[in-house]
């Protein structure tokens, strides 16, 4: 591709703002990638279950007409049907495209892609990384290749940046100032893409990392981006209830997911009475929506006088269906972080309750990630594409980063003018000014250290 002098600031570490930094780097562009905390420390580095994709070669009888209809169905009736065609027919593609930035997903025993089922999916789609650690495997080769773009020069790198407001010149985004090594920092550029996730850590339980606080939002709201749909915040039914939580005997522990794929496999969930209860309240059990699912425990849980109290999840019939060994193969993950919380799950029932999850609201894009202002991009949790609706299907959100992380950087390539000029009024920031240390990036500076691609894995740095 021929060389560009345009710079693109990015903001966010997850699969959004990766695989946009990369595309855009690759195609001459300069690339300015700035990170909350470490830049394994997102969203997409904790997901499990995987990315839903319909291939060249599918599952048998699986179409992409199929998971159009299966993104519709979940989206209860409010979700852009163009941009569900546009993230359903586009998938394959930008699976192929994580391939040259080293990401692998696991093979069946015929050496094709292994694809797993999970909740609200008519056939098998799911591409799964490493069993349960699917984020983690693809963040850390989007990571490598991130570094190794860094070292040549191509972009320019800032972990532990917190971004403070958007700059707007003549109405138009132009750069970001962050808080990064005790000054402020400005970054110009030519347009600005916000790929910096959800809201999870607004809610008292959630299995999102603590960079989930919806500032990415707040900035592009702040600068007059209107959003939409921020009602609609998806609770993940299976997050583990530890054992200790609640008991007063020091720091709470983390929540922890425990992936739809689980269910998926054959995992079902049952009560304090011994009783499953799930095909009592939807026709596919543990394996309808999300959103239903949950309302569905908080519901059961309401009837039995237990409001607060969780129910369990039986994964030890997935353990008798297909022998020992299975869960600790195919949930390697999740075996050892059960494990680390006392339950042996192979043996033991699993102590869950719905907790925050996904916002399927955001900053509202079109369909080529542009918001409502112009020189700002949004993909990812932090944008509101319309795909999901009101309930995001199991494993779309992985997917929708890359779709709409492309076609961000395709249309900042192609110099497109905004055509929605449906701004709202900018709000009052509320920010103070710095002024120690104050510099600017209106000039290609020099490049900032990294960690070693060996210690990309640390999410706790």
């Amino acid at each position: 591709m021929g060389t560009s002098s345009r710079r693109l600031v990015v903001v966010g570490s997850g699969i959004a703002g990766l695989y946009a930094a990369l595309l855009a780097a690759d195609a001459g562009t300069e690339v300015v990638l700035l990170t909350k905390g470490a830049l394994a420390e997102s969203n997409t580095w904790y997901a499990q279950g995987g990315i839903s994709a319909v291939l060249d070669a599918p599952a048998p009888g699986d179409t992409v007409a199929a998971h159009i209809a299966d993104t519709l169905k979940a989206g209860a009736g409010h979700c852009n049907e163009e941009a569900v065609r546009l993230l359903c027919t586009e998938a394959r593609r930008d699976i192929a495209g994580l391939g040259r930035f080293g990401v692998r997903f696991d093979l069946d025993d015929d050496g094709g892609p292994a694809l797993g089922l999970e909740a609200a999916h008519s056939a098998p789609r799911i591409l799964h990384a490493g069993g349960d650690a699917t984020g983690a495997g693809v963040a850390d080769a989007l990571i490598r290749a991130v570094l190794a773009r860094q070292a040549n020069g191509t972009i320019q790198l800032f972990p532990h940046a917190h971004a403070a407001a958007l700059v707007q010149t003549g109405g138009r985004v132009t750069g970001v100032t962050f808080r990064h090594d005790g000054g402020t920092v400005t970054a110009a550029g030519d347009a600005v893409l916000l790929a910096t996730g959800g809201a999870g850590r607004l809610f008292a339980q959630t299995p999102n990392p603590a960079v989930a606080t919806a500032d990415g939002l707040a900035l592009g709201r702040r600068a007059g981006a209107a959003v939409a749909d921020l009602e609609f915040f998806q609770f993940h039914p299976t997050c583990l209830v530890h054992p200790a939580a609640g008991s007063g005997s020091g720091a709470e522990p983390e929540p922890l997911l425990i992936s739809e794929a689980v269910r998926g496999e054959g995992a079902t969930l049952i009560d304090t009475r011994g009783v499953r209860f799930m095909p009592g309240y939807h026709p596919d059990g543990e394996l309808a929506p999300r959103d239903v699912v949950s309302r569905s425990i908080a519901l059961h849980l309401a009837k039995l006088g237990d409001p607060n109290g969780h129910v369990y999840l039986d994964a030890r019939v997935v353990e008798a269906c297909h022998g020992k060994g299975y869960l600790a193969r195919r949930f390697p993950t999740l075996t050892v972080r059960t494990r680390e919380a006392g339950i042996d799950w192979t043996r033991e029932l699993v102590p869950v309750a719905p907790a925050a999850h996904y916002w399927m609201g955001g900053l509202t894009t079109d369909l080529h990630a542009r918001t409502t202002v112009p020189g700002l991009y949004a993909a990812g949790e932090v944008a509101c594409t319309g795909v999901h609706g009101a309930n995001r299907l199991a494993s779309n959100s992985l997917l929708e980063g890359l779709v709409f992380g492309q076609r961000a950087v395709e249309s900042f390539l192609r110099g497109e003018t905004w055509v929605s000029p449906d701004a709202v009024p900018p709000l009052a920031s509320g920010i103070p000014s710095v002024d120690d240390g104050e510099y600017s990036l209106g000039a290609w500076p020099e490049r900032q250290h990294a960690p070693a691609p060996g210690a990309v894995g640390s999410v706790h740095e």
